[in-house]
Formats: structure tokens, sequence, C-alpha cells
């Protein structure tokens, strides 16, 4: 699996290349800049290389206020579990779910507030009809409709399961396209929120393998 923040360049090798040996001619130095995944890299003069800027951005700002409104809708799936199933292996899994995106809404809300900048209320539950954070009006990536949401609400037994892995697999594919997003728009940068994305792109991943094992099963 390649992690999202490949996407970005995280080293510059560089190589100094001397242009003569007389005292009054300069050192030239050139920068192997690495391609990304698939691509070969390239050799570029150094003074083209500006230093990367590792302050957050508004790109961070949006991706951490629209993963929040993403969570809280996780959480209501999760919240719909007991009394509907009658699997054994559902519950735990849901409650993986909720206690891990629980934690993260509280970083979230952390790094936010540390920030001064607004933090989304999920009292209402899964943020619907909310665009922020996924680069124009609309739901989110993987957000579940209302028809959904009434859909899972209304199954039980087999069907609820297998209605809540589609749904969940769904809803976990959206947050790593909103990871994708956030290094497309040159976030990330900053290395705390670094951090935080690598670790839901690779906590997602393996709840879907995971939730694709259990729907096969079905």
């Amino acid at each position: 699996m390649i992690s999202s923040r490949l996407l970005v360049p995280s080293f510059l090798i560089v190589a100094a290349a001397l242009s003569g040996c007389t005292a009054d001619q300069s050192r030239a130095t050139t920068v192997v800049q690495p391609g990304r995944p698939g691509e070969s890299g390239r050799v570029v003069p150094l003074d083209e290389i500006q230093q990367p800027d590792t302050g957050y951005t508004e790109a961070d700002v949006r991706f951490m206020q629209g993963m929040i409104r993403h969570h809280a809708q996780a959480l209501e799936m999760t919240g719909l579990v007991a009394g509907r199933t009658q699997s054994t292996n559902l519950p735990r899994l849901a409650k993986r779910i909720e206690v891990s995106q629980r934690d993260e809404i509280d970083l979230m809300a952390r790094w936010l507030s540390k920030r001064m900048e607004q933090v989304p209320s999920v009292d209402s539950g899964g943020g619907h009809g909310s665009g922020h954070g996924s680069g124009g009006g609309g739901l989110m990536p993987g957000m579940l409709t209302e028809a959904q949401l009434a859909e899972l609400r209304a199954a039980k037994g087999e069907r609820f399961d297998r209605l809540f892995y589609q749904y969940m697999i769904q809803h976990h594919t959206g947050a790593l396209t909103m990871v994708e997003r956030l290094y497309a728009e040159r976030g990330g940068l900053e290395p705390e929120i670094d951090q935080f994305a690598t670790h839901v792109d690779s906590d997602q991943r393996i709840e879907i393998a995971r939730m694709q094992q259990l729907l096969t099963r079905l």
C-alpha cells in the first residue's frame, strides 16, 4: 500500500558540482527531486527550489473541520448496531471504529482550538448536507445520504450487517479521498497534521480490508 503522503516529496538529495578549479569560479549546486510513485526523479537547480512552508494552511483547516463531520456520521452509524445485528463480529468492529473515531475527533478539535480555528459542532450528528472538506457543495466524499441512513435504520439481522459493511466501506473510502485531496491542495506539510492524515489513511485501509472479509462471509 502506498500512503498518500508519498505524493508530497519528502527529502531533497543534494549533489554539489564544481564548475571549475579557479578561485573566482563559483560552485554550482543541483538537486535531485524525487518524482511521484512510478515517476523518475529530476535534476533541478537549487535556486529553483523553494523550501516548503511547514506551517498549517487553509487546506489543513478544511480537512480537519470536514473530517470531524465525516467521523460524526460514522459514529451515527455505529450507534445503530445494538439491537439490529445478530452477528458477533460486527459489534466488535463497530466498537473499534467508535473508539478510534471518537479519539480522532478529540484530537482534531484540539488541533483546531490550539490554532484558534472554528471547531464544528457534532451534536446534531452526521454533518448532513455539509460540503466542508469536499471542495464544493453537497455531501463530503463517502458520506451517506438521508435515504441510505434511513435504509440502514430500518434494516435488521443479516440485511443490516450487509448494509452496514457496504456503507461503512463507502464511508471509509471517502475518508481516503479526503486525505488525497488534502495533499493535492498542498496541505499536510505541518508535521502534526501530516502524521494524523497518514494515520487516518492507514487505519481506514485496514478497516476496509477487514469489512470486505466479513462481507464476503455473509
